[in-house]
């Protein structure tokens, strides 16, 4: 579990040495806010967010320039270095090399040359989001410019620097799951050139394009050699965790939180989810995802090895693992909400401690964290899987 625990700490908040606490991208999705229990930051004007938090540490330039290919000098601002510096921090976590690193440094540079793209017209709320300016290319969004209407994630998701990166590295343990096809799912890819690997992910109409950002892909990496991820924190992605990875309860508890966890921002799909994945196209269009019971489901078999295999249904769910009293819940329990006078479970959740769940909510929503609160007057039912 421990490259899933890195995953989530990926998303931790940046720390500059000497220049105060500066924010990766701690965006805050509004669904989500109102259940937010991570020490939120303040949006600066510069497209960074500044407040308490602990931290991906390495000292980021104020500025740095470099020559491309065909002879052009670039100068790249604070605020591209620390979009550059959520790249390589997200490598890092994701144990990408130094080589996958460099590449997506270079489909950054050169989609966006490193800055946080909103597109009004084409998704009005991008602009809620800390960005560095205004895209305009088709419906694409963020560093990478990815385009949520081609199954690369949610605005929320490609509009956060540490989103958007996990989607480019991609991989079995990446949000989209090899669809769209991130770096690691591009078969061979370390015997490409570089140039041709960004252009594998990226399928530009100009594909010869990424190479000429190679040198100063490389002296950005150079400049930015050190900065690693440090502690344990609460933000996340889009959301905040209750259960940060350095605070997960042991065994299977903590590996079933961290499972359901990286789901996080895929769409709800009823009937959505396998022991392995994400399944389906939901009645809005959206998936593949979940539904609630899948969700628990898959992270159950996930966090077993493969030991766990619960039904697909809230129905049959219910009478697995061991009955707890609700004062006795734990952090890895799961929770069945059943409306008064009924007898079948509609929901189930994974309680994550305090007030905090994690959760598959309904049609039109995502994968998300939510409250206990928020069920109101329902019958609730607690199983203990371990």
């Amino acid at each position: 579990m421990w490259r899933k625990a890195l995953v989530i700490v990926a998303a931790l908040i940046l720390l500059l040495p000497g220049v105060g606490l500066v924010a990766l991208a701690a965006l805050f999705d509004p669904a989500t806010a109102q259940a937010a229990t991570c020490a939120t930051s303040n949006d600066n004007g510069s497209g960074s967010l500044s407040g308490p938090s602990l931290s991906v540490s390495g000292t980021v330039p104020e500025s740095l320039s470099a020559t491309t290919a065909d002879g052009q000098t670039v100068t790249l601002n604070h605020t591209q270095l620390e979009r550059a510096a959520a790249i390589i921090a997200t490598g890092n976590a994701e144990n990408i090399d130094a080589n996958g690193q460099l590449i997506a440094l270079m489909a950054a540079l050169t989609e966006s040359t490193l800055r946080v793209l909103a597109n009004t017209s084409a998704y009005p709320d991008s602009a809620n989001y800390p960005h560095d300016g205004e895209g305009s290319d088709h419906d694409s969004l963020g560093l990478f410019q990815m385009r949520p209407s081609t199954g690369w994630g949610s605005v929320a998701n490609l509009m956060d620097p540490i989103g958007s990166s996990r989607a480019f590295y991609g991989g079995p343990d990446g949000p989209n799951h090899g669809s769209p096809a991130g770096l690691l799912d591009i078969p061979n890819w370390q015997n490409l050139s570089p140039g041709a690997a960004a252009q594998a992910v990226e399928v530009s109409e100009y594909p010869d394009r990424y190479a000429n950002y190679q040198p100063v892909a490389e002296k950005i990496a150079s400049a930015l050699t050190g900065v690693t991820l440090t502690g344990g924190g609460q933000c996340l992605t889009g959301n905040t965790a209750t259960n940060p990875p350095g605070n997960l309860p042991p065994g299977f508890a903590g590996a079933f939180i961290a499972a359901a966890e990286k789901e996080i921002g895929l769409p709800y799909v009823w009937g959505g989810g396998t022991y392995t994945g994400p399944s389906g196209i939901g009645s809005d269009g959206r998936g593949p995802g979940f539904d609630c019971s899948g969700l628990v489901m898959y992270a159950a078999y996930q966090a077993s090895g493969g030991k766990l295999r619960l039904p697909h249904y809230t129905g049959d769910q219910i009478h697995d693992g061991s009955a707890v009293a609700w004062a006795d819940k734990q952090p890895g329990d799961i929770i069945f909400y059943t409306y008064r006078g009924e007898t079948v479970p509609h929901h189930v959740v994974i309680y994550l401690g305090g007030d905090k769940i994690v959760q598959a909510p309904q049609t039109g929503e995502n994968v998300r964290y939510g409250t206990l609160s928020e069920f109101g007057d329902e019958i609730t039912t607690v199983r203990r899987l371990s």
